[in-house]
């Protein structure tokens, strides 16, 4: 990205993420891009995991009630990336951004070198179809100004790369520049150097996997609406296969009430561990993820399990899964005959092969690209 990143004797440079949170995707990234660079800097709005990122220093944001409510903070967030105070000098910056991030000027050092690590534009401002909170009264309001500023400031990189295909033609879309793709890193070795994660769970939890059926359908994500883990109830319905859910959220309520009135068993993990959630991908006969995702990390991790997957159509979790050739696609969960043809690619896979092929998005390959 910058033939002074990732060379022997790295320059000093300054990392950027919008907030830092205990977990995600993106904060995942920022983790491997500072242990790729461990002589960089890391600055973001707000730190809410400063036992992840000890080092992390903050803006102004940070100390204001504003802080608990992003879209209340959405319109100051573009000018607070501009001013950006120094604790030395620069000789890059690298913006991990989902939304503004690479809006980001060291205030001493304007003519820094930056680049992005998109993981994509703004969708409150950009895709408000499949982004609801991009639909609300007062976003709606400042759309259009925003996104004037947003590809204005998008056209100040000196590189950008995308998290996936779908994210590089949403950057041109939106921003009208092109980006090269490197894939988030997946902690794949780690994943595929147990046998069988069942040995390391707790007590509990081994009890808990012995009362599942034989074989199930895994839906696992957070408990949000845009996740559609209703439909992997769906999916199970068409099948004839018990589902299990895994994870917590505001939308459990919901889902538990769809999972009652529901033709198969389906059975909740309330925050399953990272033991429990590799076991549960093994045993899975497939993990059900539809929602439309920029990439979507789940389907590699229940892919180096060996477990095949079950994605939409649209979104970058497709990519993963046709690279590997670890699943099918399905479009309407709705459709039995559908449903059946997906099922009968399921079986016929090899899953030994699929989890052989996800070393294409460890984390030592994405060190070597960053």
């Amino acid at each position: 990205m910058h033939p002074g990143i990732g060379t022997e004797g790295t320059l000093p440079g300054l990392v950027v993420h919008e907030w830092l949170a205990r977990t995600g995707g993106s904060e995942n990234v920022v983790q491997a891009i500072m242990e790729a660079l461990p002589e960089s800097d890391l600055w973001a709005l707000w730190n809410d995991a400063p036992e992840r990122f000890p080092s992390a220093r903050e803006s102004w944001l940070s100390r204001v009630p504003l802080r608990k409510s992003r879209v209340a903070a959405l319109p100051l967030m573009p000018s607070v990336w501009r001013h950006i105070p120094a604790t030395r000098k620069y000789d890059w910056v690298l913006a991990s951004s989902h939304l503004f991030a690479h809006h980001a000027r060291v205030e001493s050092q304007p003519r820094a070198p930056k680049l992005s690590y998109v993981h994509t534009p703004a969708r409150y401002i950009w895709a408000p179809e499949i982004d609801a909170r991009g639909q609300s009264l007062p976003v709606r309001a400042i759309a259009p100004a925003i996104r004037k500023l947003d590809k204005a400031r998008a056209s100040e990189l000196q590189s950008a790369a995308a998290n996936s295909e779908y994210v590089r033609q949403r950057i041109r879309d939106s921003w009208g520049i092109d980006a090269r793709v490197i894939y988030p890193p997946v902690d794949v070795a780690r994943i595929t150097s147990v046998e069988d994660w069942r040995t390391r769970l707790s007590e509990t939890e081994a009890a808990a996997i012995a009362k599942l059926p034989s074989q199930f359908l895994l839906g696992a994500s957070r408990f949000v609406e845009y996740k559609r883990l209703d439909d992997a109830i769906r999916v199970g319905q068409s099948m004839g296969l018990p589902v299990v859910l895994a994870g917590s959220g505001p939308d459990g309520g919901r889902l538990r009430s769809i999972a009652e009135k529901s033709s198969v068993p389906v059975t909740f993990i309330e925050r399953p561990s990272d033991e429990m959630l590799y076991s549960l991908y093994q045993l899975a006969f497939a993990f059900v993820f539809l929602p439309i995702e920029d990439f979507g990390i789940m389907p590699v991790e229940a892919m180096a399990c060996g477990t095949p997957v079950i994605v939409s159509p649209k979104g970058g979790a497709r990519e993963s899964v046709t690279l590997c050739g670890g699943g099918a696609t399905l479009s309407d969960p709705s459709n039995p005959e559908l449903v059946q043809a997906v099922a009968g690619v399921i079986e016929g896979l090899d899953r030994a092969s699929i989890s052989g092929r996800t070393a294409a998005f460890s984390r030592e390959r994405f060190a070597g690209e960053v």
